[in-house]
């Protein structure tokens, strides 16, 4: 059967380019191998003014040749072969299209892709006037309608090509017994608009992404809205918190109106204050908004707390290198793993299996149900917790006597974490307990009206503000003593399901502010904040970016290992649950990339139908890699591909040096409404700007039910859309795809080649990653390419790299030096690699020693890779690491010809 496969620009997609009006349409299609020869006709069938008038344009068969037409970074699919071709189209802002395509050149039939694979038109907009600073057009020229009740004026944008306002609008008092509330209509962005993107609260504790096209309607409300002009700019909205008690969201009203729904805690009149800025640029614009939220935030934090915080962190030594940070280890929950009957017995067994298994975690976190509760009431919600002391049924020796044994039998423990609520349990403190007798305590009502099973207008006992200092001190040092050195702090929330403004105002701030400075002053930062993307809370201790560092949290919902219930209800869809959380992480790390976090995409299993897919993941996250394994239940395999080994014996994970975040074309598409979904595509970086490396992390998330040829999802994915890729100047780059182990050829942004054909079954993922080329002049092989490729097998093994040094030496030879941050295999590009012979053209060092000839070779996959297995001859050598915990090689060859 003949499949047509993909576009770019893609269809059923809006794509975005600055000022070039020229563009060029790249389309795949793919053919049984005998047709692959036969004649084939397609045509871009598109429309400059909304779909009135409609012309053609036939695409040109690209020529067979590896310059002139994609790269196809994975194989077709069994005995297929693929056809590329290709067309340009003046756009003078805006084009709509589809493709038809038939065999032959008669009159056979023409097949519609609508038909054959259900993708909407493609959209493409040419952004003809880039955003700057002296703009004529004001906040009423970009928002039709705007309410002339509301106070708006402008302000300097800290993102470049961005242009910034702030919205205010009035809200009464609170009362006592209620918040003030205000529904207060803004305006129509852009008076119409082609997509619109947001990140909503499906509950307390979590944000979601929301995505629609033409109708502005939002199910839930949302704090950041984006929506895109059909002259390709972006307008976006995001509604503040944390300052004078009061918060403001976004919500929709009739004819795609936005409006202001703001909540006042604050006991006098004040405000609510929405930012709004505009750019040619999604992330830009989403900065513009962020940076200046943090301004406000900032000069609103004038407490003596804060003050504390900020002395704390200034007289402590916690600027870590690399290998000092916490989070850079393997880790082990034991959530999922273990279950929530957790016993002394079952952590020691299950760290002794994972011992045996040769799994050398750094980190292990302690996960609910190891405390002291009084299991009042019909669930988790209301039980009160008693003392800091461990359960002494489940924990009999005590928690110092627990983390004793830990730390004398797995001494590749280096970090031990327990988890804790913020409030102290889920339902506070036990009433009648110890900790409720030995603090000041008050009664509060906790109101969650967003969950149906959770308990509403239960009445909770919690430390009053005025001692939850001393109580955090007292707790932490207790933690100290019994040798835990960080926490997991869970359920923040909570703060926020409180319906009484007075204790709203009494128990927010501090209780945010102790935990802060008592996690610095007794963890060093070692600390992660769960279920706190709640406005207030996120506003105010997570937006601030001060000497403090970053604190690991929460980027999203749970990780669910057989299913999971959607953000909406409890109907439990295992097979769009796992998609769906990894869509969601990279969705809000466009907005979370801009706190003062490590953003963490929580916990996973390695044995799994999706676990390479969550590996792979967390790997382009940027954030922890943490794993709840069943016992007896490892894929080391997949482990080795996600890890690395120190020279000082430390199982460390590689961390790109830029979170990933959702990029490309997918910022307006929706989850939802098909079983086809366009690639999801993670954008990362790691290294210095210039010389670093771009990462992209592609997954599909369609649903693993698709049948035939569509359960192949095949998409060209532009090299200048990866994070740090730069035109002109001869820049160059190679890119290599994890997971097929295919190495492209040099390529430059904007030529043919440069376009990367990649192809993913169901539950399919890969690890793309963009190297820019190092040129040398041989005066007897010519220009000489090379390119560090860090450890190949790893799937962001670029993130091991920590220098490169590129030196060509007098006496005809180069040498290439790595020095990495783990053990495995190091690959180097190198373009004259199939001249060169192993034997005689190449001497490779480790920490100065030549290593054994057998393990330097060609790659298997790409002649022109050089492997070294810097882990094989690390063992075989006998080294140590000395004082650095890095492992240097060198590799000289010759650059002349003898």
């Amino acid at each position: 059967m003949t499949t047509f496969i993909a576009t770019y620009p893609p269809l059923g997609q809006v794509t975005t380019q600055l000022q070039d009006t020229n563009v060029p349409f790249y389309a795949v299609l793919e053919v049984p191998r005998e047709l692959a020869t036969a004649p084939w006709q397609l045509a871009l069938w598109h429309s400059n003014n909304n779909g009135w008038e409609w012309a053609e344009v036939e695409f040109t068969p690209t020529p067979d040749a590896p310059d002139a037409r994609p790269t196809e970074l994975h194989e077709a699919s069994g005995a297929k072969a693929r056809l590329y071709f290709t067309a340009k189209l003046a756009v003078r802002s805006s084009v709509t299209f589809t493709v038809k395509f038939r065999q032959g050149t008669g009159d056979e039939e023409w097949r519609w892709v609508q038909a054959e694979q259900g993708s909407d038109d493609g959209v493409v907009v040419v952004d003809q006037r880039p955003t700057r600073d002296n703009d004529p057009e004001d906040l009423p020229d970009l928002i039709q309608e705007l309410n002339p009740d509301l106070k708006w004026r402008g302000h300097m944008s800290q993102s470049p090509g961005t242009r910034l306002w702030s919205i205010e609008a009035g809200v009464g008092g609170a009362t006592d017994e209620e918040s003030a509330y205000a529904e207060v209509p803004l305006g129509i962005p852009w008076g119409r608009f082609l997509r619109w993107f947001a990140l909503v609260r499906p509950w307390s504790p979590w944000l979601v992404p929301r995505h629609g096209k033409a109708e502005f309607g939002l199910d839930k409300d949302a704090l950041l809205c984006s929506f895109l002009s059909p002259q390709g700019k972006h307008l976006v909205f995001l509604g503040m918190s944390g300052v004078n008690d009061v918060t403001t969201l976004f919500r929709s009203g009739d004819s795609g109106r936005l409006m202001l729904h703001i909540r006042s805690d604050n006991g006098e009149p004040t405000a609510g204050v929405a930012l709004v800025a505009v750019g040619d640029n999604l992330e830009s614009t989403i900065a513009a908004v962020m940076y200046h939220a943090r301004t406000l935030v900032m000069a609103a934090n004038t407490s003596a707390a804060t003050q504390d915080v900020a002395e704390t962190t200034a007289g402590s030594d916690i600027r870590p290198q690399w290998y000092e940070n916490w989070y850079d280890g393997l880790g082990y929950c034991t959530w999922n793993s273990l279950g929530q009957n957790l016993t002394e017995k079952k952590v020691l067994d299950a760290l002794d299996e994972l011992a045996e298994n040769k799994i050398n975690i750094s980190s292990l976190i302690i996960d609910d149900n190891w405390q002291d509760i009084d299991y009042r009431g019909d669930s988790s919600l209301q039980h009160g917790w008693n003392d800091f002391e461990a359960e002494p049924k489940k924990f009999p020796g005590g928690l110092k006597a627990l983390v004793s044994n830990i730390r004398s039998k797995h001494k590749n423990i280096q970090h031990i974490a327990v988890w804790h609520a913020l409030l102290g349990y889920w339902g506070g403190l036990a009433p009648d307990g110890p900790l409720a007798k030995r603090y000041k305590t008050i009664q509060v009502v906790r109101n969650d009206t967003d969950k149906a099973h959770l308990p509403t207008n239960d009445t909770v006992t919690v430390v009053a503000g005025e001692d939850i200092q001393t109580f955090y001190n007292d707790f932490y040092r207790f933690l100290s003593s019994c040798s835990i050195n960080g926490v997991k702090t869970d359920a923040q929330y909570m703060l926020d399901t409180l319906p009484s403004p007075p204790a709203r105002r009494a128990l927010t701030k501090p209780y945010l502010d102790a935990w802060t400075l008592a996690s610095l002053r007794h963890f060093s930062n070692r600390v992660i904040a769960c279920m706190a993307l709640t406005p207030p809370l996120l506003f105010h201790t997570h937006l601030p970016h001060t000497t403090r560092p970053q604190t690991v949290c929460r980027n999203s919902d749970d990780y669910f290992p057989s299913a999971a219930p959607d953000d909406d209800d409890d109907d439990d869809d295992e097979a769009a649950a796992h998609p769906w959380h990894v869509w969601t992480n990279a969705h809000n790390a466009l907005l979370t990339q801009h706190l003062n976090v490590v953003p963490d995409w929580d916990m996973f299993q390695t044995v799994h139908d999706y676990a390479g897919f969550h590996a792979a993941a967390r790997c382009v996250s940027g954030g922890p890699v943490c794993i709840t394994d069943v016992e007896g239940e490892h894929d080391l395999a997949l482990l080795r591909q996600i890890t690395g080994v120190t020279p000082r014996g430390k199982t460390v994970v590689f961390r790109p040096d830029v979170v990933g975040r959702a990029i490309m074309d997918g910022y307006y598409v929706g989850f939802g409404g098909s079983p086809l979904l366009p690639l999801l595509k993670v954008g990362a970086y790691h290294g210095r700007a210039a010389l670093g490396t771009g990462i992209v992390g592609v997954f599909n998330v369609s649903s693993p039910a698709a049948e035939g040829p569509l359960a192949v999802t095949t998409e060209v994915i532009p090299l200048a859309r990866f994070p740090g890729v730069l035109a002109g100047e001869g820049r160059r780059y190679v890119v290599r795809a994890h997971g097929s182990g295919r190495v492209s050829p040099p390529l430059e942004v904007g030529a043919p080649a440069s376009m990367l054909t990649v192809s993913l079954g169901a539950r399919g993922y890969d690890v793309l990653c963009s190297y820019p080329l190092t040129a040398v002049a041989s005066r007897t092989r010519g220009e000489v390419l090379l390119a560090n490729l860090g450890l190949v097998g790893k799937m962001t093994g670029c993130a091991a790299v920590v220098r490169t040094v590129f030196e060509a030496r007098g006496n005809g030879r180069m040498l290439v030096g790595a020095t990495l941050k783990a053990l495995g295999v190091l690959g180097i590009y190198i373009s004259v690699l199939p001249e060169l012979s192993i034997g005689d053209d190449f001497m490779v060092t480790i920490q100065g020693q030549p290593v054994p000839p057998h393990t330097v070779s060609v790659n298997k996959q790409d002649g022109h890779v050089l492997d070294v297995d810097v882990e094989t001859a690390w063992e075989e050598m006998a080294l140590e690491s000395g004082w650095a915990n890095e492992v240097e090689a060198k590799v000289y060859f010759a650059l002349e010809r003898k």
